[in-house]
């Protein structure tokens, strides 16, 4: 099961919306490896009949095989076949899954299927990696809504850009190329416009190796996008969510240059961002990296909407300046928003803090 969660592991970035499953096959007896794989692009093959691929390039039979898989194997006609079935007919007798599948399309009946065939099928082994390594698509199974994960970078006193607005560069470059490791895993990269507006960014993976470009999501409450901004890249999917629901020459432009428009307005002539995390879900977002500035971070934290915190610390002491978000202030510190620290680590000069909002990865 180790080695089916590091295959899992590599379709980070790849397998987007669907899970990352890895598979292994190996003999009855577990002393021979028969065949391995993970799941490919959306569309592409699952983890289960890379595996059984593999056994057939290596000349192997699965008949009478053992299976690890690190997610309940499929049921259902989605983009492929149901991966059960495929086990079923290669003659595996054995299947160990680490977790049930939360799609409530599969969860479940992929394992009925396979008892009902003959095959002995456990679970639990891996349980708890597997499901940390698909939060995003357990979220957006269960929740209906998208994992969501705050990148900041700041000072070691808390700030993200000078009074002055200027931020290039706060954190060094090892820290940035890790930051473009994180995007590639998202299903989709968040933005407000200030931050379009100031720094005109590309918000692309350029530092890290993928295979897939995140969908680009911008709130835009009042269209001031300029349609000539770097976020718009050939065959990239962008979209910008809005409060204006009066169509003006600003729609159009925006729809010339190839931006998708969602207008979902809220309170204040602001986009509703609750309503905006649950259209993401709809349109398949497992994993949601917001870039933001400080005015947008402290909305999605007020409103109880960011479930992880990703911060790079820089040795630097900026003194007053942009906060990394712009919420409160509490009467009492009992009020406080309370994390839970779950890796801090160096990187380059810098210190890089994960820390969840605790209690959110409880679904």
């Amino acid at each position: 099961m180790a080695r089916a969660l590091a295959l899992a592991r590599l379709a980070i970035g790849l397998s987007e919306p669907n899970p990352r499953v890895g598979c292994v096959i190996v003999s009855a007896d577990g002393s021979q490896l028969l065949g391995e794989g993970h799941t490919q692009q959306a569309g592409g093959p699952h983890a289960e009949v890379m595996a059984l691929r593999d056994v057939a390039q290596r000349g192997n039979s699965a008949t009478g095989a053992t299976a690890y898989v690190t997610l309940e194997p499929c049921s259902h006609h989605g983009r492929t076949p149901p991966c059960c079935d495929a086990l079923v007919q290669a003659g595996v007798s054995r299947v160990i899954a680490s977790i049930a599948d939360p799609n409530p399309l599969v969860s479940g009946a992929g394992f009925a299927r396979l008892r009902a065939a003959g095959v002995q099928v456990e679970t639990g082994e891996g349980a708890q990696a597997s499901r940390e390594l698909n939060l995003g698509f357990f979220s957006r199974m269960v929740r209906r809504t998208p994992w969501v994960r705050l990148k900041i970078a700041a000072s070691l006193d808390g700030q993200t850009a000078l009074a002055n607005g200027a931020s290039q560069w706060i954190t060094s470059e090892p820290a940035r190329a890790d930051g473009h490791a994180w995007r590639a895993r998202a299903t989709a990269v968040l933005t407000g416009i200030g931050t379009v507006l100031e720094d005109n960014p590309r918000l692309d993976v350029r530092l890290a190796e993928t295979k897939r470009q995140p969908t680009l999501v911008v709130v835009d409450s009042r269209l001031q996008l300029p349609p000539d901004a770097k976020l718009f890249m050939p065959g990239r999917a962008l979209l910008v969510y809005h409060a204006t629901p009066d169509r003006d020459a600003r729609h159009t432009a925006l729809e010339a240059a190839g931006a998708q428009l969602v207008c979902l307005p809220g309170q204040g002539g602001k986009v509703d961002l609750a309503a905006m995390l649950q259209d993401l879900a709809r349109r398949e977002v497992n994993e949601l990296h917001v870039e933001a500035g400080h005015q947008l971070n402290g909305s999605l934290l007020r409103e109880g909407l960011v479930d992880e915190l990703l911060a790079y610390l820089a040795p630097k002491l900026l003194g007053p300046g942009r906060p990394m978000a712009a919420f409160g202030p509490l009467d009492d510190l009992g009020d406080a928003l309370a994390l839970t620290f779950t890796s801090v680590e160096p990187i380059g000069a810098d210190l890089r803090v994960v820390a969840r909002v605790t209690g959110r990865d409880r679904f």
